[in-house]
């Protein structure tokens, strides 16, 4: 009779079954700590990406999440591997994605001179960590799956390196996670805001990515029809109403007729969208607005200019409030038509005008606004936008077309970092390779993340890399070179990307011209395989509107 211990095999078997089974895709760095999982995955035929950086394991998780709607995991070792990881999953954490970072650890019996105390720093980054015993290995591994999915939230799985090749025995159960329904609205509450939005001139509905999440943006642009509404939305939620009457992303990435409209709205319904600082634009945003209804799963209400809170799921709450709208004929309270009739420009293009901007600004480089335009008409419209930080992730959420919020892949913007852009698009090209995925960096995360560029030539089938150069952090040049802080710990030397590209297998163009961008539409008329890594000089003189303000 075969024993328990020998049927399940050793630890890391054990939890390497349960990752191939829970994630679409595992992004990892081989590591003394995580050695047998690795060799199990990639020996199982698990879909694996071999990354050429810790933090960029976390990152194309993350990215995977957003460009696709599943879990990923991310491995690494333990110490310097787990230690390399953290900003990254701090990003994770304070965006509310769900994965799983199945790490190394060191020894079960006590820290070795050169281990860290990795719990206390994922305690400090507010991450949960799920630790593996040889009795109930894939039980833990499970819980871990289930409670980032639960909670949207980076969790921990980890290993001791003493315990990774453990005979593994399943006596121990993880405990099951609570699953409360979500939160739904009174009718009272609904009435309200039905009240509220039929009384209006000027309505505007503000979908963000609590919205996208719960598949609500269909009832809510019904709901939306119903009053001759406009809409926005997060930049995480871009392309979500399907509307002609969307206006775009609000805020710091708002075109200028966008912002014209958003701000002269009267009464805002804000559903799923945290309303944060890159959002309010510095308390403008929502300055035109008599009333701001919020709908979300927060405790409380997320901005203080809201004078109506409604803590449901957003699904739940839009289907509740078209019911009582389509039970109720009473027209909206305009007595000169709907915003929609009296603003018809509303559904056209709001971009800026540019054929009057010089091609090239003063000191003699691309001005980056004319790049963003002629790459949105070059590339073909199904493409995944994959940005890094940094000031450039102004120019292509104004210029560039977005029809679905998984086109849109921000990697970076919670925490404010840079550099993650390489990896994060190797996660959107796993989880989409049905599209070519573009990478727009800047020259300062570009450098950043040139372990993981290697990745990304490497792997991905389809794919542009844009790098938006301007030779400089721009985003510090423009917020405190301006202020009189000396400029030299800002300036950069101007590293020749397409070169780079080339180097690694790619192709590789340096762009100083407009024409010369047609670069990217040959690569497209040739069936768009293979990547592309285009160079371009921008100018260091143009502000974004996101720092100068609108």
């Amino acid at each position: 009779m075969t024993s328990t211990r020998t049927s399940l095999g050793t630890v890391s078997t054990a939890v390497a079954d349960v990752v191939a089974e829970r994630s679409g895709a595992v992004f990892g760095v081989m590591g003394n700590g995580n050695a047998y999982v690795v060799g199990h995955l990639t020996a199982g035929g698990a879909p694996y990406v071999r990354m050429r950086h810790e933090a960029g394991t976390v990152a194309a998780a993350q990215a995977y999440h957003l460009a696709s709607g599943g879990t990923a995991t991310a491995t690494t070792t333990y110490g310097a591997g787990f230690t390399n990881a953290l900003t990254a999953l701090a990003e994770a954490r304070l965006a509310r994605v769900p994965l799983v970072l199945l790490a190394g650890e060191g020894q079960s019996s006590g820290p070795r001179w050169w281990d860290v105390d990795q719990d206390a720093l994922a305690a400090g980054l507010d991450v949960p960590v799920v630790p593996v015993h040889a009795d109930g290995a894939a039980a833990a591994a499970h819980y871990a799956y289930d409670l980032a999915e639960w909670d949207r939230t980076p969790v921990i799985l980890s290993i001791p390196c003493d315990v990774a090749t453990a005979p593994a025995t399943a006596h121990r159960t993880a405990p099951p996670i609570e699953r409360p329904d979500p939160p739904r609205p009174t009718d009272e509450q609904v009435a309200a805001v039905a009240a509220t939005l039929r009384g209006a001139e000027r309505p505007l509905l503000l979908l963000g990515r609590g919205a996208h999440l719960a598949e609500a943006g269909e009832l809510l642009r019904r709901v939306g029809d119903r009053v001759g509404a406009l809409f926005a939305t997060s930049a995480m939620a871009a392309g979500l109403p399907r509307s002609p009457w969307d206006l775009g992303i609000a805020g710091g990435f708002s075109t200028p007729g966008g912002w014209e409209l958003i701000t002269r709205a009267d009464v805002v319904l804000a559903v799923g969208i945290s309303l944060g600082d890159f959002q309010d634009q510095r308390g403008h945003l929502l300055s035109g607005a008599r009333e701001v209804l919020q709908v979300d799963l927060a405790p409380v209400a997320t901005h203080g200019q809201v004078t109506r809170y409604v803590r449901a799921d957003a699904a739940a709450f839009a289907s509740a409030l078209l019911a009582e709208m389509d039970d109720d004929d009473a027209p909206a309270a305009a007595s000169s038509g709907t915003w929609r009739e009296r603003a018809p420009h509303a559904a056209g293009d709001l971009r800026a005008a540019l054929s009057a901007v010089p091609e090239l600004a003063e000191d003699g480089r691309l001005d980056p606004r004319l790049v963003a335009r002629r790459l949105d008409e070059l590339l073909p419209p199904a493409r995944a936008l994959v940005h890094d930080g940094g000031q450039f992730i102004g120019w292509m959420p104004q210029h560039a077309r977005v029809s679905d919020p998984s086109q849109l892949v921000l990697v970076g913007t919670a925490l404010q970092t840079i550099g993650l852009g390489s990896a994060s698009a190797v996660g959107a090209a796993r989880a989409r390779p049905d599209r070519p995925t573009v990478l727009v960096t800047g020259d300062g995360g570009g450098t950043m993340g040139l372990a993981d560029l290697v990745t990304f030539v490497s792997e991905v089938r389809s794919g542009v890399v844009v790098v938006f150069n301007d030779a400089a952090y721009g985003a510090e040049l423009h917020q405190y070179g301006a202020k009189g802080v000396d400029r030299r710990g800002m300036l950069l030397d101007d590293v020749d990307f397409a070169a780079l590209g080339r180097a690694l297998g790619a192709g590789g163009r340096r762009v100083t011209r407009l024409a010369e961008l047609d670069v990217v539409g040959e690569w497209v008329r040739d069936g768009a395989q293979g990547v592309l890594v285009v160079d371009v000089a921008v100018s260091r003189t143009v502000v974004a509107d996101f720092i100068r303000g609108h």
